[in-house]
């Protein structure tokens, strides 16, 4: 495998698992995708953009930031307020269906993606619906459990005054905050 597709959630979450390929796989080129239509409200996947585009460039990770922005299609594809962890589920499934998608339109014979980094996020699922995905492209989902370097992630997101959002981005958790 020479070259990885990599899926973005943010860059809180990436700064880590860039360095983790630095260090551990730096046989393997990264293709960077910025793709989370589930990030609410507009304003919120702006800021998370531009931060995930500083850390691009501050270390040399080529991402593609053209995925529009589909809040709209992405709510109606959930349909009905799901609850717990089918909302999540469901999220999971949307996200990593496109990204091997995309990896495979462009000749990846893996991805990955930065929300294998949170500890705030359902690793099981985020694991099944990898796997659902890259079987369906005929890829290979390329899984590592970043949550070890949860410290060292947020100490570099720190250090380069990245945006770190306090919730996962939907419309949903963003609601069951208030």
């Amino acid at each position: 495998m020479a070259g990885l597709f990599l899926h973005l959630c943010c860059a809180p979450c990436a700064a880590y698992p860039l360095e983790w390929f630095r260090e551990r796989r730096p046989d393997l080129e990264l293709e960077g995708w910025f793709y989370n239509p589930n990030v609410h409200p507009g304003e919120e996947f702006r800021r998370r953009r531009d931060s995930l585009a500083f850390l691009a460039l501050h270390s040399g990770l080529r991402v593609d930031f053209s995925p529009p922005y589909d809040a709209a299609g992405f709510l109606a594809a959930l349909g009905p307020m799901p609850q717990g962890q089918e909302r999540c589920r469901a999220c999971y499934a949307w996200r990593l269906s496109a990204a091997a998608r995309e990896a495979a339109r462009r000749g990846h014979r893996a991805f990955a993606t930065t929300l294998a980094f949170s500890k705030r996020q359902k690793h099981d699922l985020i694991l099944e619906e990898g796997r659902r995905a890259a079987d369906r492209h005929g890829l290979e989902f390329f899984y590592v459990d970043w949550r070890s370097g949860w410290t060292r992630g947020h100490e570099t997101a720190r250090a380069l005054g990245l945006y770190r959002q306090s919730y996962c981005g939907c419309l949903f958790s963003e609601l069951e905050r208030l």
